[in-house]
């Protein structure tokens, strides 16, 4: 058996030289591990389970939130900005295109941490590189084939635009083009939608009075439909050198229909953390949840507030509404005591959440640095109401921005003679 850095080297080599997944590394350290999980069979399909039943829950809660007053967008804590381009939907039985649910695995079950439907991240290490590294360890990739949902979800979405009328000529697929991560996770998602698309850098677009336009070889090309991996909350408040609002004029036209999204504008409903707040208060009250539902929200879900309930009773989370890759998190005890608290103060200043505190799932893994103890967190992708792939990940007890990515696998079934794959780390 190979060394750890040696098998670790020769893996990412392969994988690197096909230019999709260059990111193993991230800021100087070690992001992607050569260490595979297995999984039983079983658990991945209670992963699927709870993505479907809880994407049916998101779409029915957001599909009558986005109709609502606009003191509810506020208490949700949306910035006045979006409050009228989150009215745009595509498919209301879907809270997204694409999407991703983060989940703990807990000895009650699996219980959900977010709802990433804006600006999913972690796609191409789920669809593409989990699948390689199954490949190269002697496993079964449980993500095999779900790529081809990425081009289905896609196909649907312009086809709904156009069923209603709006020109889809346009396709324009755009991130920040210095992002090694965001460029090459839009790349890959412009080329498996197998849309007629073009990718942009962010900062080749522009907002005229009129229309969206991209820089295309020394051409301004109207865009009418966007995919951007750059979350609707930041770019309420993007502004030009000058000063002028141009995510807010941006957003205007998305409201009048000049500008077709997708994630669809809608689906920052379902991103913020007030949401999962809203929707326990709709369990607690017994109000226009079904009994089906509502177990499904008291199967999956954590009792959360946006005001602390948990103080003097029981161990709690508190979260920023709109926090990412764990920034601003703070893990109490029930005197309110910080136990654990991620560095990045960027999100602090935001409005925050108090949700009941459970312990991610412990595990041990191989890194370059030695044996590392930490702590699993499961994401699971929707596309189109239907559960996809799956993606590990694995960092102290809050999964920051510099958790490690764990590829995960199904041991290799036994022939008769009770030989198969050996799963080796070779």
């Amino acid at each position: 058996m190979r060394a750890y850095p040696e098998r670790r080297k020769r893996w990412y080599d392969l994988i690197r030289q096909e230019g999709i997944f260059t990111w193993d590394w991230y800021y100087g350290e070690e992001y992607a591990l050569a260490d595979l999980h297995p999984i039983p069979r079983e658990f991945r399909g209670e992963l699927a389970t709870a993505t479907e039943a809880l994407g049916h829950v998101f779409a029915r809660v957001v599909e009558v939130t986005r109709r609502g007053e606009e003191s509810l967008f506020a208490e949700l804590g949306l910035p006045q900005e979006t409050w009228q381009a989150v009215r745009v939907t595509l498919d209301p039985k879907y809270p997204t295109v694409i999407g991703r649910f983060d989940f703990a695995r807990t000895p009650e079950g699996l219980k959900m941490m977010e709802f990433n439907s804006d600006t999913p991240t972690g796609v191409v290490e789920a669809f593409y590189v989990n699948g390689k590294i199954c490949e190269l360890g002697g496993m079964e990739d449980p993500n095999a084939g779900m790529d081809q949902q990425i081009r289905q979800a896609f196909s649907t979405a312009i086809r709904s635009y156009r069923k209603r009328g709006f020109s889809c000529d346009g396709i324009f697929f755009s991130a920040l083009g210095w992002h090694e991560e965001d460029a090459g996770t839009t790349r890959y998602l412009m080329e498996k939608s197998a849309l007629p698309a073009r990718f942009v850098p962010l900062e080749d677009l522009r907002v005229t009075p009129d229309r969206m336009k991209a820089r295309w070889e020394d051409e301004e090309i109207p865009v009418d439909v966007l995919y951007r991996l750059h979350a609707l909350e930041i770019l309420a408040g993007d502004t030009d050198e000058d000063g002028y609002p141009t995510g807010a004029h941006m957003l205007d036209q998305v409201a009048q229909g000049k500008l077709l999204l997708i994630n669809p504008p809608s689906a920052l409903l379902s991103q913020t953390k007030a949401m999962q707040a809203l929707l326990w208060n709709l369990y607690e009250e017994n109000r226009f949840l079904t009994p089906e539902e509502r177990e499904i929200v008291a199967t999956y879900m954590l009792p959360t507030y946006l005001e602390n309930r948990f103080l003097g009773k029981e161990p709690y989370v508190v979260k920023p509404i709109f926090g990412r890759e764990g920034g601003a998190v703070r893990l109490c005890d029930a005197q309110g005591r910080v136990e654990h608290q991620d560095s990045d103060l960027l999100y602090a200043d935001q409005p925050m959440i108090y949700q009941k505190r459970v312990e991610l799932e412990p595990v041990e893994i191989e890194t370059l640095k030695g044996p590392f103890h930490g702590h699993l967190l499961w994401g699971s992708f929707l596309m189109e109401g239907k559960s996809s792939a799956i993606l590990a990940r694995v960092d102290g007890p809050i999964t920051g921005n510099l958790s490690y990515f764990l590829p995960v696998g199904y041991p290799r079934r036994t022939d008769k003679s009770g030989h198969g794959g050996d799963g080796s780390k070779d």
